[in-house]
């Protein structure tokens, strides 16, 4: 294996409320997390996902960028929500080859738009569990408009997209890097600002896939709209912040009806996977995203499923460059996971 920093990337995870860049180099020991960045951006520059001002969140990556050094340019971003469609599919055996010649028809039987409208891709599974005659195939489709997007983003903050991600597998890619595979199923759950993301593994396969338009902006816009304050002032009320417009009380009573309706959603759909594999039971929850570190919400969601609820640790297999401050880390860690999912991608992966 050659070391050093020829085919490694900057995983860059752009969400609506903050931006993450994060540099894991190969090193003799292992993985080395060498730098790590993480910027706030005003509301409504990116909202559901779509980008309304390319030109400031550009200035933005630039500023990210230059304030913790990162001088590497090419870059592995993700994308998610309801412009990228995942569905895992069942069809006769074939190569891959073939497969890539026939994947635009498969596709048309399954994604709910307009297939010159999308980009397609797949991965090959394996054997259907109950059919030998077939495979199963994860088939992937992101609206070319969506991408385009990102990729212009990018590109006008002077870097080079390399790879464009589903953010659900960018985070079970962070997962396996940093936890041994067991056989009970394992929910990796992602409380975003505007979106909530859920992937159920068996061992390192993904069984079940779901977004839900969930996340902590419904924290901030209740806030909004008993305060009548702006969302910067929300997002510091909401944390805490000295203010005679929002008491403590109240507060509390928006944190936890918001995350009632998380767990509500959250439980609906994992009664849609119980119902789609009835033997099955899920053991454990992983949380990542800001939602994640909310008490509240762990506590009631482990009860409302009966499951283990943890957070997830990015870092938990790598070293630490010198530079880099543990603590500060730690604090951050579920917020994390999916920059550090698309930093641990090669140029040369598929």
């Amino acid at each position: 294996m050659a070391f050093g920093t020829k085919n490694h990337l900057i995983g860059l995870d752009i969400g609506s409320k903050t931006i993450k860049a994060a540099e894991i180099i190969e090193t003799k020991k292992g993985h080395r997390l060498k730098k790590f960045g993480m910027i706030t951006i005003p509301p409504g520059l990116i909202e559901d996902g779509t980008i309304n001002d390319s030109d400031k969140v550009a200035e933005y990556i630039r500023q990210l960028f230059k304030e913790h050094k990162l001088m590497e340019h090419n870059v592995a971003l993700s994308i998610g929500g309801f412009s990228v469609i995942v569905k895992k599919i069942n069809i006769q055996k074939m190569d891959e080859n073939k497969l890539q010649e026939t994947i635009q028809f498969e596709a048309e039987q399954y994604i709910p738009f307009d297939i010159s409208d999308v980009n397609l891709d797949f991965q090959i599974l394996g054997e259907n569990e109950n059919n030998p005659n077939q495979m199963s195939v994860f088939l992937v489709a992101a609206k070319k408009e969506m991408v385009n997007e990102y990729m212009n983003l990018v590109q006008m903050a002077g870097l080079n997209p390399c790879i464009i991600d589903v953010e659900a597998f960018a985070l079970q890619n962070i997962y396996e890097f940093n936890y041994d595979a067991t056989n009970e199923n394992i929910a990796l759950i992602d409380i975003g600002a505007s979106k909530t993301s859920l992937n159920i593994l068996k061992g390192f396969s993904s069984l079940f896939m779901r977004d839900v338009s969930l996340g902590c902006g419904q924290i901030n816009q209740k806030i909004v709209s008993l305060a009548g304050c702006t969302l910067e002032e929300a997002e510091h009320i909401k944390f805490g912040s000295q203010n005679d417009k929002v008491s403590q009380e109240d507060l509390k009573e928006i944190v936890s009806s918001v995350v009632t309706d998380w767990c509500i959603e959250i439980k609906r759909a994992l009664d849609f996977f119980y119902s789609t594999y009835p033997d099955d039971s899920i053991t454990k929850i992983i949380l990542s995203g800001g939602g994640a570190n909310i008490k509240d919400f762990r506590h009631l969601l482990s009860m409302e499923t009966s499951a283990e609820v943890d957070l997830i640790n990015p870092f938990n297999k790598l070293e630490l460059a010198n530079s880099l401050d543990s603590v500060h880390l730690g604090k951050i860690a579920p917020q994390a996971a999916i920059s550090m999912g698309l930093a641990i991608r090669r140029i040369d992966d598929k």
